[in-house]
């Protein structure tokens, strides 16, 4: 009869994970986990967006924002875990005030619950002498004269650690979005040393401002056990990653000790990036005069510009596409909304809705509608 009762509950798991929830759906937030994303000041407020955004893949994940003030409170009890997001970690570290990190701190350590550190998050995790931070990662940030180094599309690597929590990109070459994160070493000294879960492939020195041959096989990604609870640091975006947005809530779900389940085929894409992008002078030059394009009142102006800037995988472009729905041009509307289709971005969903139902154009309609479809994962 056991048995019998957990197959049931087992395929149940698996059948309701591999769809997405229609976000207007009511949510039992009892039978699901709860994962905080903190937005106090220092936390980004495009990084707290899209790191919601992304955990709603997992229809098993509630996310809400926590602020410092709601943690002092004590709400931050209520959550299974915690994720500081982008930014600048000292700023959120600040903003937590050393009350909020007792908290914090007590709330992973013997509490047992999980924390994860996103880029600026897992700088403020870290252990880096000189440097505020909470000290749950025994990681260590190198090369701190640098660490406004870059951005743009890099390449990581994952160990057989990382495979065996992502085993869907073995055999893949595998890319993020990176805007200055960390370079993260060992610190020989610590008691609990962390699991290298991936490394630095790409080199990030444009414009030679960093110096050569700092990021390439350095720790890109980890986990660690601190006290009861478990942490989790990676030093890019994948959370502003089309087709890596769903490593974000896999992450939740093992620092929560929770099983790793299966995402839908469509949110899981590493093949369709292929290359680094990293921004230089030149490259910030093409995507600022791109920028510009976008207000052309010629559509196929803006149409090109849309595709150049989808090209360079600019992390800002993706956003702009959605002031584009409302452009009195339609062909610029069509490729707006299959653009934020091809990007995931999901926080758009209300912004589509809105333009088809003011929308005239026939053939426009079939995209929009196409694209919150897809979204919504209708």
């Amino acid at each position: 009869m056991r048995i019998y009762i957990f197959i049931i509950a087992l395929f149940s798991l698996f059948a309701c994970n591999t769809k997405q929830n229609n976000q207007n759906e009511s949510v039992n937030t009892t039978e699901k986990l709860k994962i905080a994303v903190f937005n106090g000041n220092g936390a980004g407020e495009v990084s707290v967006i899209e790191t919601i955004e992304a955990l709603k893949i997992d229809t098993g994940i509630v996310a809400l924002p926590l602020s410092a003030s709601e943690i002092q409170e004590g709400k931050l009890s209520e959550f299974d875990a915690l994720i500081f997001p982008g930014g600048s970690g000292s700023k959120q570290l600040l903003n937590l005030g050393e009350k909020g990190q007792e908290i914090v701190t007590d709330f992973v350590v013997n509490q047992g619950k999980g924390i994860i550190g996103i880029c600026a998050g897992a700088y403020l995790l870290s252990s880096t002498q000189g440097y505020p931070n909470l000290k749950l990662a025994s990681s260590i940030h190198i090369d701190r004269a640098h660490y406004n180094r870059g951005r743009g599309l890099i390449e990581f690597e994952l160990t057989k650690t990382g495979l065996k929590v992502f085993p869907e990109l073995e055999n893949q070459r595998i890319f993020t979005q990176y805007y200055d994160g960390p370079v993260l070493v060992k610190n020989d000294s610590a008691a609990v040393q962390f699991e290298e879960m991936g490394k630095y492939v790409t080199d990030i020195h444009p414009d030679n401002f960093a110096p050569e041959g700092i990021t390439p096989g350095k720790t890109f990604m980890l986990r660690q056990n601190s006290g009861k609870g478990k942490v989790f640091l990676i030093a890019g975006h994948p959370e502003s990653t089309p087709g890596m947005r769903w490593m974000v809530p896999r992450m939740a779900r093992w620092v929560c000790g929770s099983e790793l389940v299966n995402y839908n085929k469509k949110w899981v894409r590493p093949q369709i990036n292929n290359k680094p992008i990293i921004f230089d002078k030149a490259l910030k030059k093409e995507e600022k005069d791109n920028y510009w394009l976008l207000f052309s009142e010629n559509s196929q102006e803006q149409i090109k510009a849309i595709t150049k800037l989808h090209e360079l995988r600019s992390r800002p472009a993706v956003r702009w596409n959605i002031g584009l729905l409302r452009s009195v041009h339609a062909k610029t509307r069509r490729m707006a909304a299959k653009t934020l289709k091809e990007t995931e971005y999901t926080y758009a969903v209300p912004d589509i809705e809105t333009a088809l139902k003011v929308e005239n154009d026939s053939l426009t309609k079939i995209t929009l509608q196409e694209s919150i479809n897809f979204l919504n994962n209708k």
